[in-house]
């Protein structure tokens, strides 16, 4: 089985008793204990009266509930006076929104406290699969064999869309430093390492480039960030296709390259080298100062990262009906005009059904739905994307959430309908 998160090769495109009390009781226990899972197909999560060896609830912990007519998750309110934790973790990508989610989510639900801990991608999937957190983030979809160790189904739903750009630091750079594909496929291979190699001078005629090595900055943790840049780096190289591939984390190339942790660690790292080159999510280059480059896209043209070209790389996708149910979408170097080639979406992991988490409630369960759809929400979560450099998720793709949203359970109950007023 192939390590979490590792690289995806793919081609381009518990006292004690008396001994005469006692003395038959270890027996007894092995012998009923082999007969129940005998009898249960020998399956030790199946439970007759539970859900994947949960307990079921007593009678009076699930509502009886009785849907109106017509009912959907836009009846569900949107406030509430319960006094809850929510704990989640994952990508630093969404980390700026995240921030402000939480923030604004407490003045509406001043009960809700949302804790998210910004750990990368690879750090979110493993807090999942281990059943430590309530939701996890990530840019990135689980492998696999990640879905295979959760051992029941997690829900991507995608809050919202980025752009993973490349930022720089070089004293003596041209005002628009630009990139083709095959020269930032160069770089990030090893094979391009001086500032002023032919390639670089080719893209950025008349600019007068220094005889300075090239730094490159990379996350050294395992991220969506990551996952987002050599998806698009294996679309536009073989090689990289081939000898890298593409996860959370990869296996770079040797020379000058840097690791940083996190997309703060990143940013950090392109700061203090001078001739720095390194990927991280928009906000993060906005926030630190950061010159970017244009990259050239899948139609020849140089594009910089505005929020209209992310939105331009999922548009066809969706307009041609090919954004998968599963919403496990990636959109690296998507057709269009004006479309970012290193685009992506971030997602929120949730278990199908909850019950099985330790430690969780319906009432905790209710709350982590409100949330979700709160985020999801127009007039909520989504109308702090553009202000922070995100784009906002199409109302096509929302639907889709939702969907998924209302086959979300607590002992075999979707949550949902536990929230409607009756």
């Amino acid at each position: 089985m192939t390590a979490p998160g590792s690289p995806v090769k793919r081609s381009k495109g518990q006292g004690r008793v008396s001994a005469r009390a006692g003395a038959f009781l270890p027996l007894l226990i092995v012998v009923v204990g082999f007969l129940a899972l005998a009898c249960n197909g020998g399956d030790p999560l199946v439970d007759d009266d539970g859900v994947n060896g949960v307990a079921p609830p007593d009678d009076d912990e699930i509502p009886d509930v009785t849907v109106p007519p017509g009912a959907t998750l836009n009846d569900v309110p949107r406030r509430t006076d319960v006094s809850q934790s929510l704990t989640g973790a994952g990508a630093t990508f969404p980390n700026v929104l995240y921030s402000t989610w939480v923030d604004e989510y407490s003045r509406l639900n001043s009960g809700i406290r949302v804790n998210y801990q910004s750990i990368g991608s690879g750090g979110g999937i493993r807090a999942v699969v281990d059943r430590t957190v309530d939701f996890g983030g990530t840019d990135g979809p689980m492998t696999e064999d990640q879905k295979e160790d959760a051992s029941a189904r997690v829900w991507h739903i995608p809050t919202a869309m980025g752009a993973v750009v490349p930022a720089y630091n070089l004293e003596e750079a041209p005002d628009e430093l630009r990139f083709s594909q095959d020269t930032i496929a160069g770089i990030f291979l090893g094979h391009i390492d001086r500032w002023d190699d032919p390639a670089i001078a080719a893209d950025n005629p008349g600019a007068d480039l220094p005889d300075q090595d090239i730094a490159v900055c990379h996350r050294s943790d395992g991220a969506g960030t990551t996952f987002i840049w050599v998806d698009f780096l294996a679309e536009i190289s073989d090689e990289w296709a081939e000898d890298i591939g593409v996860a959370t984390s990869v296996s770079w190339p040797r020379g000058n390259f840097v690791g940083g942790n996190g997309n703060e660690g990143v940013a950090q790292c392109i700061q203090q080298i001078d001739g720095a080159l390194g990927y991280v999510e928009i906000a993060y280059a906005e926030t630190n100062n950061l010159p970017v480059a244009q990259l050239e896209n899948a139609a020849g043209n140089f594009v910089e990262p505005t929020l209209g070209a992310v939105t331009e790389a999922a548009g066809g996708m969706i307009e041609a009906g090919e954004f998968p149910d599963d919403m496990e979408a990636r959109v690296a170097n998507a057709p269009g005009e004006g479309s970012w080639p290193a685009s992506g979406f971030t997602w929120l992991l949730v278990y199908e059904e909850l019950a099985i988490l330790d430690g969780m409630s319906l009432t905790r369960a209710q709350e982590l739905i409100r949330f979700m759809l709160w985020a999801l929400d127009e007039d909520g979560g989504q109308q702090y994307t553009e202000p922070l450099d995100y784009a906002p998720i199409h109302p096509d793709v929302r639907d889709l959430a939702h969907e998924a949203i209302t086959g979300i359970t607590y002992h075999g109950q979707p949550v949902w309908e536990t929230m409607l007023e009756q």
